[in-house]
């Protein structure tokens, strides 16, 4: 059976970290309630609804967000995971799920391992806090992490822990790191790791040449947005651009990038199948106005029932071409409210998205 694992963001509660950085109180939640639509029909903001404006250091929040995933046929969650040479951030829902065996559903990592910048103001420069890479960190974090993955919820392929890491191109001794790992997850009973590299940067490189086992197809695919959205109605196109140019009504639509959803779906159908093992993808939308004031990424009209169709082709493309227990694919994202990419509820389509996905899940799993 065709298991679906939506990524996982732990960002919304507050921490002595994002305090200083950001403000007293900062979360996920603090970008989203600020959010405005940047032109007509653009949607936002976007409020949750069924679950509220929960706090992850609160044990009932992550239960209910794992009995609401498995009640439309999400099979287990994929949280992004920070590491900075032993500086933990964002830990505490992480190892509230290592305690609690309430949170009753299955789960991997994804190492997020890019510097902390002040890019969500649109300033890349302003380091807030570096990644710096030596072997013997990479040897100390697979020991932190084997905790996670002797858990019985831990998602495993052929009994091997599933580790996903975001940039594989910014550690400078990848291939030296991987053979770190493997070998502490064997001296720790595992018959070995199960590691995917997430293509979001590095687009169809073999995974093999870092050692690894698979790649994971990051949606949306940015590489598949080839015009802005409005160019399709040209003459509405060209005179609101005069209006905006010449200062008698500015639109967001030309100091942000707007694409249409509907032809990334369209375009990632009929994208080319890889050469080497890589994971498919799908995303509910992306919208990361609520991150930024000027030069977003939107794109623009997107439906349950267009996401429908791409979960629809995925599911049966990844019962196709995977056999067993590699038989998954990733919907990216579960929560990343800031970003406009949520399969939880919200309050203008409630529980559209997921109804629609467990539609055309179970249709074709």
């Amino acid at each position: 059976m065709v298991k679906p694992i939506a990524i996982h963001l732990p960002q919304f509660h507050p921490f002595p970290e994002n305090d200083n950085w950001w403000g007293k109180g900062f979360t996920e939640w603090t970008n989203v309630t600020k959010a405005k639509p940047k032109f007509k029909g653009h949607y936002q903001p976007q409020l949750p609804s069924d679950l509220g404006f929960y706090d992850l250091r609160l044990e009932e929040s992550m239960i209910a967000q794992a009995e609401l995933a498995k009640k439309y046929g999400i099979y287990g969650f994929c949280y992004y995971h920070y590491w900075f040479n032993g500086k933990l951030l964002m830990e505490r829902p992480l190892e509230t799920m290592l305690s609690s065996k309430k949170i009753n559903i299955p789960f991997c990592l994804c190492w997020a391992n890019e510097n902390w910048t002040r890019r969500w103001d649109g300033n890349d420069t302003h380091i807030l806090i570096k990644q710096d890479y030596n072997l013997q960190d990479d040897r100390n974090h697979i020991k932190y992490l084997i905790q996670f993955f002797k858990d019985d919820r831990y998602i495993k392929i052929n009994d091997k822990p599933v580790l996903l890491i975001y940039r594989v191109d910014l550690h400078p001794g990848i291939i030296d790191a991987v053979n770190i790992w493997r070998e502490e997850a064997k001296k720790s009973g595992f018959p070995d790791l199960f590691l995917v590299c997430v293509e979001n940067f590095q687009k169809d490189i073999d995974p093999k040449n870092f050692n690894f086992d698979a790649g994971m197809e990051f949606a949306p695919d940015f590489t598949l947005a080839k015009e802005k959205y409005l160019k399709k109605f040209k003459t509405k196109y060209v005179f609101e651009k005069l209006l905006h140019k010449i200062g008698i009504k500015s639109s967001g639509y030309f100091t942000n990038k707007v694409f249409s959803y509907e032809n990334l779906v369209n375009d990632s159908i009929i994208k080319q199948k890889s050469s080497y093992k890589r994971f498919r993808s799908v995303c509910p939308a992306w919208d990361n106005s609520p991150r930024r004031q000027t030069d977003a990424t939107i794109y623009h009209g997107s439906t349950p029932e267009k996401f429908g169709e791409w979960v629809r082709f995925v599911t049966k493309f990844t019962k196709e071409n995977f056999e067993d227990e590699e038989s998954i694919f990733f919907i990216n994202a579960w929560n990343e409210w800031a970003e406009g990419n949520h399969l939880e509820p919200d309050l203008t389509f409630g529980t559209a998205y997921l109804e629609s996905f467990k539609r055309n899940y179970e249709k074709n799993k």
